[in-house]
Order: C-alpha cells, then structure tokens, then sequence
C-alpha cells in the first residue's frame, strides 16, 4: 500500500489542523491504520490509531481530547483531527498502516509538517 499524508501547516497555539492519508495499491479497509509524529532531535511518538472498521481509537495522554483519529475506507482515507494545538505539537507527522495480523506498521507515508507558532 502506498500512503500519502498531506494536510499539514502554520497554526497558531490553541488553533486546528486536519491531516489526511490517503492510501492506494491495497484493500485500505484490511489495514489499521496510525498516526506517528516526529520532533527535532526527538524519537519517533505515537499519536493515534483506528482498527480496520473504525471501531477502535488509541491515543496516548499527550494528545487524548485534543485530537481525534478517524477513516472512510470508502475513500481510502484516514484523517487526524488535531484541535487546541500546542507549541509542543510541533514535528512531522507520519501516517503508517498495519496489516491485519501484523504487531507492527509495514508501511508509511512521506511525512507533512506541522508548526504550532506560540
């Protein structure tokens, strides 16, 4: 499958961002689906994950109740609702997905950068 993540920008703190994957080459529905992001000098961090029917959303406490992880698998597109954004939010931000039965993510997007200005 071939991801290709687009959506990112310049925002002020306390503002919004919508990101979106939008997937190809593959049946996008047999896949979950997360959202990573990366910071300057910083490892790679999990943001937030969908089970293959969007039944089942993970965050980590950084971004629970600020950001909401969502998908249309009839568009083959997943989305990153990113609300109440932090100068901390800052990094780029990667879509990856995992085929059903894989304990990891197989495959990744390019990356779009997201700057949360203070």
């Amino acid at each position: 499958v071939q991801l290709q993540a687009s959506g990112g920008g310049l925002v002020q703190a306390g503002g919004s961002l919508r990101l979106s994957c939008a997937a190809s080459g593959s049946i996008f529905s047999s896949f979950n689906m997360g959202w990573f992001r990366q910071a300057p000098g910083k490892e790679r961090e999990f943001v937030a994950a969908i089970s293959r029917s969007g039944g089942s959303t993970y965050y980590p406490d950084s971004v629970k109740g600020r950001f909401t992880i969502s998908r249309d698998n009839a568009k083959n597109t997943v989305y990153l609702q990113m609300n109440s954004l932090k100068p901390e939010d800052t990094a780029v931000y990667y879509c990856a997905a995992s085929p059903a039965g894989s304990a990891g993510y197989d495959y990744w997007g390019q990356g779009t950068l997201v700057t949360v200005s203070s």
